[in-house]
């Protein structure tokens, strides 16, 4: 059996070289080489209320995905990112109940996305990891990084400093405001400034 290595989220970006699209880093445990994966924005912001802990007012696609599946006894044991191929990634979802185990093919962000709600572990096979891994990448939200295999980017962690100009009840009905326009990622920034007074 093929060696798997265990990955974890170790942040999200704004991909200048693609216009709506995200660069999600993966971070290999006990390790240092980094696999950064280039994601839409439907899956980016999915990533991100789920680590934020944002309950939307309707459920998006993965928390209905994660919704049938527990109706039907299903669990998420695993993903696995198996391969890369002209610069696309492929991964699986293996998932079980009592009498079944199954393997789905899916997209890495999708696949992603659904692990984080099941608490499942992320890996990718030896190969996938070598065909895309940058050594020892390292970022922070007030500098650039580059690498030579992929395009400058910038890492995503803006604050909003007019936020602390707000008093609590304003902050509290803008935060209402942000989960209505389902602009999560202004509903973020205020929850985080809520907390910071709390």
């Amino acid at each position: 059996m093929e060696k798997l290595i265990e990955l974890e989220i170790l942040g999200l970006s704004s991909n200048h070289s693609q216009s709506g699209s995200f660069t999600l880093i993966l971070g290999e445990v006990n390790g240092s080489r980094r696999l950064p994966i280039v994601i839409g924005m439907f899956e980016a912001q999915a990533i991100a209320l789920e680590i934020e802990k944002i309950i939307p007012n309707r459920p998006m696609t993965h928390d209905l995905f994660k919704s049938f599946a527990n109706g039907f006894n299903y669990e998420i044991d695993r993903i696995i990112i198996t391969d890369m191929k002209e610069g696309v990634y492929y991964a699986k979802i293996k998932c079980k109940s009592d009498q079944i185990e199954a393997e789905i093919d899916s997209r890495p962000s999708d696949a992603i996305a659904i692990a984080i709600r099941f608490g499942a572990p992320v890996y990718c096979t030896e190969k996938a990891m070598s065909e895309g891994e940058v050594d020892n990448f390292e970022f922070d939200s007030s500098e650039e990084k580059s690498s030579p295999k992929k395009p400058t980017q910038k890492f995503v962690t803006k604050k909003e400093p007019s936020l602390k100009d707000f008093s609590l009840d304003k902050l509290n009905q803008m935060l209402e405001k942000a989960i209505n326009n389902e602009d999560y990622e202004r509903a973020a920034r205020i929850r985080d400034e809520i907390n910071k007074r709390n």
